[in-house]
């Protein structure tokens, strides 16, 4: 066993701190790694705020990269001094998902089976599974994915879930392709990523809609062709004015990314699609939030997809080495998510940058 310091939520709503922890030796199945980097996410937020479940205390941070210590007795897929992404898919191999071959919607994803501890032996929940905002953590050996160790860790960490989730939620959910059209409702992290995607792909228009000015800068310089300041502009109407424009005859985007999570941008996005478009949630609504009245036959009759994406449906062993790929290359820009970097403390300060808007990720550097 071994003694870090890492940043714990004890209770809904109060403020983290930084706390010693117990992170035990590897046991089967599991991996002791040193976390490089850890991005600061919304879903840490929504942790802290009791907005997931309320098993306090928390180990928060799950956005990482970092360098594999040790590994438990029977781990072969990562060796000590491998640079990996941590995933929180650890897919099984064993449920019915990926006995189909729909690993990326795996049932019955692993995590380590031993827990991380406060010092008085408090066990904590961590984040997603993987509790990075530490000098190490506990993981399932799954959810280490090895990556090109070239790569700069602040940037290709980010990976391990916002900017996967936007990328995924745009191509992989979305299927944009060439020839498609694509509008993106909210440009957070995930929101400009999903831009990132799209602009990869090779879709055109690429449309931009959200509230700030700064966050539409944002996602013009990641990618998007169009952008729309909702608060002064019908996004629906405008969207569809920009599609007609460039394929004649659309009544709308073939994909519509909403990465905002409230009923009235889904909404938004149900009516900015083209005849049999495809809706795309990925954005995370809270479990008070219901669907805003639809009458039935403008589901039936606008035909298409309405889906949620979980994770970009991302499947981390095919889509990260290939992802730091691109950005080694050049194609993909995971720099341009880093905002800032900061240190293990300075967490709070981040949160409430990421309330005002003012960054796509403060990323923590150990």
């Amino acid at each position: 066993m071994q003694q870090v310091k890492a940043v714990v939520a004890r209770a809904k709503g109060a403020p983290v701190e930084i706390a010693t922890i117990n992170v035990p030796d590897p046991g089967p199945g599991e991996a002791v790694v040193k976390v490089l980097t850890c991005g600061v996410c919304h879903t840490d937020l929504h942790y802290r705020e009791g907005g997931i479940n309320d098993d306090f205390p928390f180990l928060l941070g799950h956005e990482a990269s970092g360098i594999v210590e040790s590994v438990g007795p029977d781990v072969t897929g990562v060796a000590p001094g491998d640079f990996v992404i941590l995933n929180w898919r650890a897919v099984c191999g064993q449920c019915r998902a990926c006995k189909r071959g729909d690993l990326q919607y795996c049932f019955a994803t692993h995590n380590a089976t031993q827990k991380m501890t406060l010092e008085d032996g408090t066990e904590l929940s961590p984040a997603l599974g993987i509790g990075a905002f530490a000098e190490k953590t506990l993981v399932a050996a799954g959810q280490c994915t090895k990556v090109d160790p070239e790569a700069r860790p602040a940037a290709v960490g980010l990976l391990g879930c916002g900017v996967m989730a936007g990328i995924g939620a745009a191509i992989n959910t979305g299927g944009v392709t060439r020839g498609r059209s694509i509008a993106v409702i909210g440009c957070g992290g995930v929101g400009v990523a999903a831009i990132a995607g799209a602009a990869l792909a090779g879709a055109s228009p690429i449309i931009a809609v959200d509230i700030d000015a700064k966050k539409l800068e944002q996602a013009r310089a990641i990618g998007a062709t169009h952008t729309i300041d909702s608060s002064t502009t019908d996004p629906v109407e405008e969207i569809k004015r920009i599609c007609a424009e460039t394929y004649d005859g659309a009544d709308g985007a073939d994909v519509v990314v909403e990465a905002v999570g409230r009923p009235e941008t889904w909404k938004q996005a149900f009516y900015a699609r083209d005849l049999a478009g495809t809706l795309v949630l990925v954005g995370v609504p809270t479990p008070d939030m219901v669907v805003p009245d639809i009458p039935l036959i403008d589901v039936f009759g606008r035909g298409g997809a309405l889906k949620s994406s979980w994770y970009g449906d991302c499947l981390p062993t095919r889509d990260f080495p290939l992802l730091v790929d691109l950005y080694r290359q050049g194609r993909l820009d995971l720099d341009a998510f880093v905002t800032e970097e900061i240190g293990l403390g300075d967490i709070e300060a981040a949160f409430e940058r990421m309330h005002h808007g003012d960054v796509l990720r403060s990323v923590v550097v150990l």
